[in-house]
C-alpha cells in the first residue's frame, strides 16, 4: 500500500461525510467513521470530496451532543457549509497513528483475501461490522459469510504483504 501523494486512491481513506450545517458561521455536522467518533476532527487537514472534486481544509471540531461539529478554514457562512452536505471526508493514510504490532485499521483489512486453515477460499473482506462483543468481517465470495474477528481463536494470521487472512472457520458456517 503506497503512501505517496494524492494521486493514488489507496492513499486516501474515507473517515466520514458531511451530514448538515450547524449555526450560521459555516460549521458542519459530521458523520464519523472513526472510533471514538470525535477522533475524526484530530485528522486535520481534511480532503473534502464532492463528486470527485477535492479541496483541502484545516479543521477544528468537537462533540456537541450526539453530533461532531467541525469548522473548516475558509468556510465562513451557512450557505458555503450547505454546499458541502453529502461530501466525503478523506484523509491521507499517513495521518493515521501507527498501531501496535498485531493491531490493524479496518481499512487495512477490507479487500483482503480470507482463507481457512483447511485451504478453503472464502472470498474477500467487503467491510467490517462492530457488534459490541467483537468486530465481524463481512466476507464476499461464493456467498456472504460473517466471520468474527477474534485473534488467535478465529484469526490465525494476518499477512498485509500477501493481502491474506488465515482463519480457523468451517466452510459450512
Amino acid at each position: 500500500m503506497s503512501q505517496q501523494g494524492l494521486n493514488a486512491e489507496d492513499d486516501l481513506i474515507e473517515v466520514g461525510h458531511v451530514l448538515g450545517v450547524h449555526g450560521v458561521a459555516g460549521q458542519v455536522k459530521v458523520y464519523s467513521n472513526t472510533s471514538p467518533r470525535q477522533n475524526v476532527v484530530t485528522y486535520s487537514p481534511w480532503i473534502i470530496d464532492q463528486a470527485g472534486t477535492q479541496k483541502t481544509y484545516e479543521v477544528n471540531g468537537k462533540v456537541h451532543g450526539k453530533n461532531v461539529i467541525a469548522s473548516l478554514k475558509g468556510v465562513s457562512g451557512r450557505d458555503q457549509a450547505m454546499d458541502l452536505i453529502g461530501a466525503k471526508i478523506l484523509i491521507k493514510r499517513n495521518q493515521l497513528p501507527t498501531l501496535s504490532q498485531g493491531d490493524y485499521y479496518w481499512t487495512q483489512l477490507e479487500g483482503m483475501e480470507v482463507i481457512s486453515t483447511e485451504g478453503d477460499e472464502f472470498g474477500t473482506i467487503d467491510h467490517m461490522l462492530e457488534t459490541g462483543a467483537n468486530d465481524v468481517m463481512v466476507v464476499q465470495g461464493d456467498r456472504e459469510r460473517l466471520i468474527p474477528y477474534v485473534m488467535e481463536e478465529v484469526i490465525i494470521s494476518v499477512n498485509l504483504e500477501k493481502n491474506q487472512i488465515i482463519v480457523n472457520w468451517d466452510a459450512d458456517f
